[in-house]
């Protein structure tokens, strides 16, 4: 699954692991994650059982990542919908938490405030939600048809009308942007959550990126600021711990410590439905 934008990176990617047989699913346009997945469990059997992975979370492969991985696919052979629960090392405010008891899910929370964040590390009761998933394509679907009967359908009509698995642009816009944690697992009886200890790092956010590169070895001036993706000559001038990326058609600073506010922008960019999204 991806965009128009993106595609190229994934054929890449699996033709480097040696992968030559695979459905390339091509959205036309953002529409969230509950379409997203909608797409890829329409393209598959309603017994073949997925294993969701977002393309910017880093994760360490090895034992501890095979026996959650396992144990997933062993709860989703049962018809339950599993999601993946990380231990959390440190208050995060940039996760949402599962609050858990063995493999049952109690709740979902939001991203909390550093109290609370504080206090659920200290109770041991919370994971940090991955936005990992596993589940039969048919299970998930039946759950979404239940709970959001417009997305169901209008994904699946997008899906039927798709050429070579390149969404159209008209079908797409049609489908409601939701995320699949609203539109399904905050709302489906069938959870099931699989704490796991595996290295794992969400690059959904600037400050997470920033650490990467510096631990790879990206340079940051005397007063840690770092540039993305220019080559060009750039000085920060009064400014500490500060990131400046470039694309071709925008450039956006911030502070490091403030990049779970960049989602406003893009918010701000939906509503103004901005070129740039597209």
């Amino acid at each position: 699954m991806g965009n128009r934008e993106n595609r190229q990176l994934s054929e890449n990617s699996l033709q480097k692991i040696g992968i030559s047989e695979y459905k390339d699913i091509v959205e036309a346009t953002p529409r969230n994650t509950a379409p997203a997945i909608a797409f890829a469990a329409f393209s598959a059997n309603p017994d073949d059982i997925l294993l969701v992975t977002p393309a910017d979370h880093i994760i360490k492969e090895g034992k501890d990542y095979e026996k959650a991985v396992k144990r997933a696919i062993e709860l989703a052979g049962q018809d339950h919908i599993v999601t993946f629960g990380l231990k959390p090392l440190h208050p995060e405010t940039g996760f949402g938490y599962i609050e858990f008891d063995e493999e049952e899910v109690i709740s979902f929370r939001e991203k909390p405030d550093l109290e609370t964040a504080k206090r659920f590390l200290e109770e041991g009761r919370f994971l940090w939600n991955s936005g990992m998933f596993c589940f039969k394509a048919g299970v998930f679907l039946e759950e979404l048809q239940k709970f959001e009967p417009e997305v169901f359908a209008k994904s699946q009509l997008a899906v039927q009308e798709a050429k070579d698995g390149r969404l159209e642009i008209k079908a797409s816009l049609d489908i409601p942007s939701i995320s699949v944690d609203y539109a399904v697992m905050e709302r489906s009886d069938k959870m099931k959550v699989v704490a796991s200890e595996f290295e794992w790092s969400d690059m959904g956010s600037f400050e997470a990126i920033y650490d990467y590169l510096f631990a790879q070895g990206h340079p940051v001036d005397e007063m840690g600021n770092m540039v993305i993706g220019s080559n060009n000559y750039t000085a920060f001038v009064g400014l500490r711990n500060s990131i400046l990326v470039c694309t071709p058609d925008a450039n956006l600073v911030l502070q490091k410590a403030d990049s779970q506010e960049v989602k406003k922008i893009y918010e701000q960019l939906e509503k103004q439905k901005s070129l740039l999204l597209n």
